[in-house]
């Protein structure tokens, strides 16, 4: 139990640091500044590998672009964490495009027209609910 409480108290703080290098620490220019963030880190148990989950915006050229620059990357961020995070061994960084986000907002965009549709018919039948409030009072006279 112990080391999955340290597994995850090392990818908050991966997650945290690899955060930062991207405002303000990686100078490649296919990275652009406030195009990328850290959705989560996946620390191996033996913390010898970390899968950082990175959210992209933008077309997906840019994005491809910013995947590249990330992957060349890995070099600095692995060796800029070994002098940030204490640690035995710093882990092998591979980075992930997280498509989560995108697949939320299409859910949402989904369930949104489902209930404008939804709601439609029933404003057209509201006739229907005047004979239902007459049958009520029907039951009462």
């Amino acid at each position: 139990m112990a080391t999955n409480r340290r597994v995850s108290r090392v990818a908050e703080l991966i997650k945290r640091e690899v955060s930062q290098m991207l405002l303000n620490g990686i100078k490649d220019d296919r990275v652009g500044t406030g195009m990328v963030s850290v959705t989560d880190v996946d620390v191996s148990g033996d913390l010898q590998h970390a899968k950082i989950y990175v959210s992209i915006y933008g077309t997906e050229e840019a994005k491809a672009e910013t995947m590249a620059g990330l992957k060349s990357a890995t070099g600095y961020v692995r060796s800029e964490l070994g002098a940030r995070v204490r640690l035995r061994r710093t882990p092998e960084v591979i980075f992930i495009e997280d498509h989560s986000l995108e697949r939320g907002t299409r859910v949402l965009t989904l369930l949104n027209q489902l209930k404008i549709e939804h709601e439609r018919p029933s404003a057209n039948m509201s006739g229907g609910d005047d004979n239902n409030a007459d049958d009520e009072d029907d039951e009462f006279a």
